[in-house]
């Protein structure tokens, strides 16, 4: 009888544990929503949590690198092949980087972004940027001492300074704070207290503006003191606006326009990417440094730029002196009755009364009504002179065409010469030679006139005869002042290269 067959068994053994999943990613996702929570708890502002993050962000790396390497024992310790980071893990630690990245340069670079793009006054938009806006008043005063200066300080807001004949000065303050919600709004206001201080004869009044560190605060400020006070003033990001002072005023501005109407006094702006407009001024006037668009009209004294000016200058009527200095151009005259216009590519002028010293470049240059001596020097660009009782007058140009109007009956010799051009001439008494290289004009009308002198190069000479002498224009009489009158703005022109 056969015996009953034993079944195989199958080989015995316990099945391998799965691996334990990681906990790395969990455990950052758990963190950063413990952060988002606080923001919308109100216990965090959003401001803060990006200040946390962009600070401290890779932070996040060194806990995922632990969590994953006591991952990697544990699994070691067990017998078991280590988890590696994953598809979703690298996906997430470049997302880190990149976030972490942007957000420190974001940080760090916020506050020259914020200096250079204009949020303008619309509530909604300043929100996204920090939450909601909150709005306080204050009022100041204090006495000023009999010979004092007073100096103002703000760095972000406009500042409104109107003359009084009281000894007191007064401010009243108005105040935007933006915050998450009103007890920021309360703390951040309490820091940013203005201040009037007195040491000795300068009277300071400081608005405090950056008392709250980074925070966004804007304080506006109406100003009254005593017309005969001089004023010294440091002002950021905002405008600026002076009426009806009887003493010398100095201001270093930044970003914003200024405006000084009916000064009795000397005015010193220095200025850094913001615009001036002077009108009725008793005094010499300066303004230095890099500006915008510039218009002064109305001025007793001199004035005198210097530094470089992105968009246009307009200057109408100077009693004195005009100079004016940048990278491309340098230019003195005696006196401006009329108007002068510069921009980056023209200079034009009207009534102007010599000496004039006029040297630049890439420039088309327009010079009607002119008075007195004149010596021009301009490459690359086309030089026309309309005389009115001329003196001396010397004219250098390259690459570009010069002519030059004399009004009729004008005791005047001429000496031209044109290097690969011509010359034209509606005068019988000068001789004209043109030939192939080189052009020469030369004679005289009368005895004992000036002398122009005009040498060209790669460019056309013209010499053309005006129809009537041209006069200055008389100034009109200046308004009466009024408190709180503006100056009268110069029309608005497209925005052009730096004047460099």
């Amino acid at each position: 009888m056969a015996s009953p067959t034993t079944p195989v068994m199958p080989p015995s053994g316990v099945p391998p544990k799965p691996r334990p999943r990681s906990f790395a990613g969990p455990v950052v996702l758990i963190l950063l929503g413990i952060l988002f929570l606080l923001g919308t708890m109100d216990v965090l502002n959003w401001h803060g949590l990006l200040i946390l993050f962009a600070r401290y962000w890779p932070a996040l790396l060194i806990l995922w690198g632990v969590i994953k390497l006591v991952e990697y024992e544990q699994a070691k310790r067990a017998g078991q092949q280590g988890r590696g980071i994953g598809a979703g893990g690298v996906f997430i630690v470049l997302f880190l980087i990149f976030a972490g990245l942007t957000a420190t340069q974001g940080v760090r670079w916020w506050p020259e972004i914020r200096e250079n793009i204009q949020l303008g006054d619309d509530e909604d938009i300043q929100n996204i940027f920090c939450g909601s806006s909150f709005d306080y008043s204050d009022d100041l005063s204090h006495e000023i001492p009999l010979g004092g200066v007073v100096h103002i300080n703000d760095e972000h807001g406009t500042v409104n300074i109107n003359a009084t004949d009281t000894a007191v000065l007064k401010v009243s303050v108005r105040k935007k704070v933006c915050a998450d919600r009103q007890s920021q709004a309360d703390e951040y206001n309490n820091q940013t207290k203005p201040s009037i201080t007195v040491n000795d004869k300068i009277v300071t009044l400081n608005a405090n503006a950056l008392g709250a560190g980074d925070k966004s605060v804007t304080t506006d400020m109406d100003v009254f003191l005593p017309r005969n006070v001089p004023i010294v003033m440091t002002a950021k990001r905002g405008d600026v606006t002076v009426t009806g002072q009887n003493a010398n005023l100095e201001i270093n501005h930044q970003r914003g326009e200024v405006s000084v109407a009916d000064q009795t006094g000397n005015v010193v702006l220095s200025l850094d990417r913001s615009s001036a407009r002077l009108n009725h001024i008793k005094g010499d006037v300066t303004i230095q440094g890099k500006a915008n668009e510039v218009a002064v009209e109305d001025v007793d004294g001199a004035v005198h730029l210097n530094g470089e000016f992105q968009e246009s200058v307009r200057l109408v009527r100077v009693s004195k002196t005009v100079s004016f200095r940048s990278s491309r151009t340098d230019l003195e005259l005696a006196r401006l009755d009329g108007r002068l216009d510069l921009d980056s590519g023209d200079l034009r002028a009207d009534s102007v009364t010599g000496p004039v010293r006029l040297i630049t470049r890439s420039k088309d240059i327009t010079l009607d009504g002119l008075s007195g001596d004149l010596r021009l020097e301009d490459n690359n660009g086309t030089v026309e002179v309309g005389l009115h009782k001329p003196g001396n007058i010397q004219i250098q140009n390259r690459k570009g065409d010069v002519q030059v109007t004399i009004p009729p009956h004008t005791p005047i010799s001429i000496d031209a010469r044109a290097h690969e051009g011509e010359i034209e001439s509606d005068f019988d008494e000068f001789k004209v030679s043109n030939n192939e290289r080189e052009a020469s004009a030369s004679g005289s009308i009368g005895s004992d006139g000036p002398r122009v002198v005009i040498n060209n190069e790669k460019g056309t000479i013209g010499i053309r005869k005006g129809s009537v002498a041209v006069a200055a224009p008389p100034a009109p009489p200046a308004p009466p002042a009024k408190a709180g009158t503006k100056a009268i703005p110069a029309p608005k022109t497209p925005p052009v290269e730096s004047e460099n």
